[in-house]
């Protein structure tokens, strides 16, 4: 399905979406685009540039069902989630909610605010609702992953979201490693804040993604990083009024990531004009092969994965050896803590899985 879009699989069985994805094609024809037009004609263009920031913000909206000026475009998924860890007024007792064996950077900066006087209570990935019930009575944030990027475990976002908007709790989601293949509603499920960069699931570049923060937590995290557009006139070079801009633009402190912007737009639409909802079941189906297909074959998969992540180890095996040798055989996986990490995507083919699973030792 829609394999003509992804060039790579004439070189490689590429089963590394949580990492680094290829680039789809409308990504790739956007940004050579943009860098062919600037090497002709400079910046000639730049009005087409802030088109394209418009139409990004746009896009980023209609995946998410937000509004474009709840968008900030920023550099990656760890400045996304800096960016409200860091500008609320955080005070000694504050509490937060947050799950165990995240990707650092929707950890570390709930650390770094454990000097301030900042209470952090840990749950497990799974933890079940009525456990998350009990932990955000009194919280003031709660900070949870889409997809748990090891063990591949989908959070319920929706129901998570019923207790924040319960409780009063700030909900932030990590979406970098389920945004692109499962639908995300920050409507639905009250999500107050969400990031996610553009080189995993939604098959664009690295170094530039999103930041959807809603209307009224806008009034409420002041911008950490600030330069000439975080204001409301920043084309007016004279002016020194630093009013903020009246929408997510305020958390955009300089010039943009411009031709990033242009492969992340085209992905975005690439993905939107085939359907969130037909990718997910693909995606799940291609996990579900590869997690029944290695279990038959005697090894582990670390927990109930049911995202797109899988990831198993076999007894006795180095997993970095079964690694290198599918790798050798241009079948492109992970390590990760010990595990084999495989993710496909919906344009891979089921005889893809079972080919990487005949390699398996």
């Amino acid at each position: 399905m829609h394999r003509e879009f992804f060039p790579v699989t004439r070189n490689l069985i590429y089963l590394n979406h949580a990492a680094v994805t290829p680039l789809c094609r409308p990504a790739a024809e956007a940004m050579q685009g943009l860098a062919q037009d600037a090497l002709d004609w400079g910046s000639l263009h730049y009005d087409r540039w802030l088109e394209c920031y418009e139409g990004l913000r746009l896009s980023a909206a209609r995946l998410v069902n937000a509004t474009p000026g709840e968008i900030a475009i920023v550099k990656n998924t760890s400045e996304g989630i800096a960016t409200v860890a860091m500008g609320l007024d955080w005070r000694p007792g504050d509490k937060i909610v947050a799950f165990e064996g995240e990707f650092p950077a929707n950890q570390y900066p709930w650390q770094r605010l454990e000097s301030k006087g900042v209470k952090i209570e840990w749950l497990a990935p799974n933890a079940a609702l009525d456990q998350i019930d009990r932990a955000a009575r009194g919280a003031r944030l709660l900070a949870i992953s889409f997809v748990q990027f090891l063990t591949g475990f989908r959070a319920d976002l929706t129901g998570i979201g019923e207790i924040c908007q319960r409780h009063g709790v700030v909900f932030l989601v990590d979406a970098i490693q389920g945004l692109g293949a499962f639908p995300v509603d920050v409507q639905a499920a009250h999500i107050d804040a969400l990031a996610a960069d553009g080189h995993k699931w939604l098959v664009g570049p690295e170094g530039c993604g999103v930041l959807y923060i809603s209307r009224r937590l806008q009034e409420q995290v002041e911008p950490m990083e600030f330069g000439w557009t975080n204001v409301a006139g920043f084309n007016d070079y004279a002016s020194r009024d630093m009013t903020l801009r009246p929408d997510a633009g305020r958390y955009e402190c300089g010039t943009l990531n411009t031709i990033g912007c242009y492969g992340l737009r085209a992905a975005i639409d690439f993905l939107l004009g085939i359907g969130i909802d037909k990718i997910s079941p693909i995606v799940r189906g291609l996990a579900a092969q590869i997690a029944e297909g290695v279990r038959q074959r005697g090894y582990e998969v670390l927990g109930e994965p049911n995202a797109g992540i899988v990831s198993f180890r076999k007894p006795d095996i180095d997993s970095a050896a079964i690694y290198t040798r599918l790798r050798d055989r241009s079948i492109i996986t992970a390590q990760r803590a010990g595990w084999v990490r495989a993710s496909p995507h919906f344009y891979i083919e089921p005889e893809d899985i079972a080919k990487m699973l005949d390699l398996l030792p």
